[in-house]
């Protein structure tokens, strides 16, 4: 057990107390800051805050009666801080504030930071710009207008001067089109912090954005928080909620840190995933608790238009010490990954009563470049999930998605439309209380998954399971306590697989070259 630095600001840091327990520690425990208690946690990843920038600091811990290694770090540097209170907003939840908190924004200089102290906000888009620290304090809310005229466009599509290029803003699923701004939007930004133990509202109902959602309405429906081709932001300890679509949606961005921050949507909203990274690198998430009403993470590199134009698929991320639960899937790859998704790493975390662990939503038409290589879960903790691990590479999505030619499971021919599996692992998982399948994976016939590995697995099921469809696709029906169903995979890696309580066999193998145990 350790007691490691994960990050510091001017004012707040993030330990991690290691080996201690998946989101929650095994017990609570005490951490002192420069020889004095401070608080108490009982999770991995701790925020501290309320620190003086440009001060040293040292950290250690209390630990079921032992003392951890101490961690020693300087605070960053501040020049100013600049109150959105002095720029004249109200924080009385009935003005309006937006224009008072983007002048604070737009009138802070490098190594300061923008404070919104308690109170309520009220705002409709808030844009950042670079060299950006902005605080919410605890109690404070940006609270979001539901009015679409409030709202600028980001259009989807701008076409250039000499006709030879394009400037694209807006993102709708995948592709690019006119959507209102986020209420946190960030275009072309680098080097931003976003911090502190207050909340950004999006205050939807089924009145306002998440009324008709299926169709557009002037634009589309506004993120909470959008970032587009940004580098270097980190969001860190804020609560994010009732979102009008997908919650917090980095788009052609780098360098990104999602840390101890708690997204929550209702469970019966509309599209309102937790975090969708679509072409995105080097991403990581740290330490954040998920609760939504669609798919908690989802991985993204767009549909075939921008995946052929600019083939930037999203690599290297990692999702580390989070908490899932009663989202669609707790993490989900697809479906718009026409550019491919590599290198992402699922470790040390906890999915609760979600629909499915893994999900993979792939089907033919994403492209050749849709490649999903090296995708690895380990040392994760399921309850309650419905379906621990699906792949689905007949996902039956988009106007064409019941054709014969998504839906067939017959061989067709390769060509540039066929996407691709490589290689998924699974290990050191144990999956309690499922109810409709252990495992659901259904590769193309004519693109078998090359490599599928499963090591240290045990699955159980509830004593009263629950009937579903594991995968949206054609052919799937209502199933209970099916075990581990695989279709057209080149090689299955079984090593030390349990499943116990199912109906029928544990494995069922079809169109598999070679099984290895």
């Amino acid at each position: 057990m350790e007691l490691k630095l994960v990050i510091n600001t001017a004012r707040s840091a993030v330990v991690e107390l290691t080996e201690s327990g998946k989101y929650y520690t095994y017990k609570e425990y005490e951490i002192f800051v420069n020889g004095k208690k401070l608080m108490e946690s009982d999770r991995v990843i701790t925020s501290i805050y309320d620190l003086k920038p440009d001060t040293d600091y040292e950290i250690y811990a209390v630990y079921d009666g032992q003392i951890t290694n101490t961690v020693s770090f300087h605070t960053d540097y501040e020049f100013v801080t600049l109150n959105v209170r002095e720029f004249g907003a109200y924080g009385d939840g009935e003005h309006d504030d937006t224009n008072a908190i983007q002048c604070a924004i737009m009138a802070c200089p490098k190594s300061s930071r923008v404070l919104v102290p308690e109170g309520i906000y009220k705002v409709s888009s808030v844009f950042l710009k670079s060299d950006l620290t902005l605080e919410l304090a605890e109690g404070a809310v940006l609270s979001a207008y539901t009015d679409r005229e409030k709202f600028p466009i980001l259009p989807g599509v701008i076409e250039s001067y000499d006709e030879s290029g394009e400037y694209n803003l807006g993102s709708w699923e995948g592709n690019p089109l006119d959507t209102f701004s986020a209420i946190l939007c960030g275009i072309n930004a680098e080097n931003v912090v976003i911090t502190g133990r207050g909340t950004i509202d999006g205050n939807t109902n089924f009145e306002n954005w998440w009324n008709n959602c299926k169709f557009r309405n002037i634009a589309w429906r506004p993120r909470l928080f959008f970032i587009n081709h940004c580098s270097n932001v980190t969001m860190h300890g804020i609560t994010v909620q009732n979102s009008p679509s997908w919650t917090i949606h980095p788009y052609f961005s780098q360098h990104l840190k999602f840390i101890d921050v708690k997204i929550k949507n209702p469970a019966n909203s509309h599209n309102t995933d937790g975090l969708d990274p679509e072409s995105c690198t080097d991403v990581l998430v740290l330490g954040t608790y998920i609760s939504v009403g669609d798919d908690c993470i989802a991985i993204k590199s767009g549909k075939i238009y921008m995946a052929q134009k600019y083939q930037v698929p999203t690599s290297d991320m990692t999702v580390r010490q989070c908490c899932m639960r009663d989202g669609h899937g707790a993490v989900t790859v697809g479906s718009e990954i026409a550019a491919g998704v590599k290198n992402v790493h699922i470790t040390d975390c906890l999915f609760m009563n979600t629909d499915r662990g893994l999900r993979v939503k792939t089907r033919r038409g994403r492209g050749k470049l849709s490649v999903l290589d090296d995708i690895s879960f380990e040392n994760i903790d399921m309850d309650n999930v419905m379906t621990p691990f699906v792949v689905n590479s007949f996902y039956f999505c988009d106007p064409d998605g019941k054709t014969n030619y998504v839906g067939s499971k017959e061989a067709l021919p390769v060509d540039d439309r066929t996407p691709s599996i490589k290689r998924l692992t699974f290990k050191n998982i144990t999956a309690k209380n499922c109810h409709v399948a252990g495992t659901y994976i259904y590769g193309l016939p004519e693109s078998k998954i090359e490599r599928l590995t499963f090591e240290n697995i045990d699955f159980s099921y509830a004593e009263n399971p629950k009937p579903g469809v594991a995968a949206m696709m054609l052919g799937c029906d209502e199933a209970v306590k099916q075990g581990m169903i695989v279709n057209n995979v080149k090689e299955l890696v079984l090593k030390n697989v349990n499943i116990s309580g199912c109906d029928g066999e544990p494995v069922v193998a079809e169109n598999v070259d070679k099984i290895i145990k």
